[in-house]
């Protein structure tokens, strides 16, 4: 989409200004690194695309969208350190490529750093973007508690992986949007029917990003294929498998989930034609658009011209079809 690209370039270019390099570089080098990998950046994207359609434009918005992304790097940073992964966006990891305590102080500063971009605006905005922001922090900190919970757990269920991707990610898309809404002016309910759309794209994207980890494409996805196999991740994929399989896949499969073996290739393989045979990849793909069509649904209760939410519209039919 040419309109993303255009807040993308801006975003990009507001984003070389806002992050310096300077003493200590240990410290700032890695946040310099992880930023310069780039990514899809959807989340402050959308936040400048929001403002953009229910204001004047998106510039007043860019402090607010550069603090989304600098947020959701540190975020990365730290499931990296959590998960032991080697790759990110195709490149090492900050822990890979420095240490675990370089990865830990960088991630904090970029949380910080974050936090200051709100300082800009006057103190009735700033206190009412802080206190959104403060709120998705922590939803998003305790999903990733969930997600760690889950490796240990033998009893996870489907609403309760929902829960945790909501939380973990699908929290931070609708936050992004919303926060574009506030600086625009936009009004309560369109604040939070805004927000709504984005929390349902959001799980939407977690559950295509599950997806791609088990079936995308190493050259294009960017990440580790088959990491959460590996690590025995309690997936959307995994859970509905366990429930469709027959008994004896059923049994590989938890039995999979409980080795860890140095040699992942041939787990990798089985547990993806278990996820296949079973119907579980189709009814994953099945979920996705379900909860992306749940998002377009929403956007008939915003005021905005019937172009802008075909925007939207276009951009959720994107997501759906993305291989990174």
């Amino acid at each position: 989409m040419e309109m993303l690209i255009n807040y993308s370039n801006a975003l990009t270019n507001r984003l070389e200004e806002a992050v310096q390099l300077k003493e200590p570089t240990q410290l700032y080098e890695p946040v310099k690194y992880i930023l310069s990998l780039g990514g899809k950046r959807l989340r402050p994207v959308l936040t400048l695309m929001t403002a953009d359609f229910f204001g004047d434009g998106y510039e007043n918005a860019m402090n607010a969208a550069l603090a989304v992304e600098l947020f959701h790097n540190f975020s990365l940073i730290h499931d990296d350190i959590m998960d032991n992964a080697p790759l990110r966006r195709g490149q090492e990891t900050v822990h890979e490529k420095w240490d675990i305590n370089t990865g830990i102080l960088s991630g904090d500063v970029m949380l910080i750093l974050a936090y200051q971009l709100f300082e800009g605006y006057e103190p009735a905005l700033f206190k009412e973007l802080a206190k959104l922001f403060s709120k998705t922090a922590v939803e998003v900190c305790e999903g990733q508690q969930y997600d760690v919970d889950f490796e240990t757990r033998d009893d996870v269920t489907i609403s309760e992986y929902i829960k945790m991707i909501d939380y973990k990610t699908a929290v931070l898309v609708g936050a992004a949007m919303k926060i574009g809404a506030i600086v625009a002016g936009a009004s309560s309910s369109c604040q939070e029917n805004i927000y709504e759309f984005g929390r349902n794209l959001g799980i939407a994207f977690q559950l295509q990003d599950d997806y791609l980890d088990a079936f995308g494409d190493p050259e294009t996805f960017g990440k580790q294929v088959g990491g959460d196999i590996i690590s025995n991740k309690k997936t959307f994929l995994y859970l509905t498998a366990l429930e469709k399989a027959n008994s004896e896949d059923a049994a590989t499969l938890q039995h999979l989930f409980s080795v860890n073996p140095k040699d992942a290739s041939d787990k990798i393989e089985t547990v993806k034609a278990i996820f296949d045979n079973s119907g579980a990849a189709k009814a994953t793909v099945l979920e996705i658009e379900r909860y992306t069509d749940m998002a377009i649904s929403v956007l008939e209760k915003i005021d905005l011209s019937e172009e802008q939410k075909d925007k939207f519209r276009e951009f959720g039919a994107y997501l759906m079809e993305r291989t990174v």
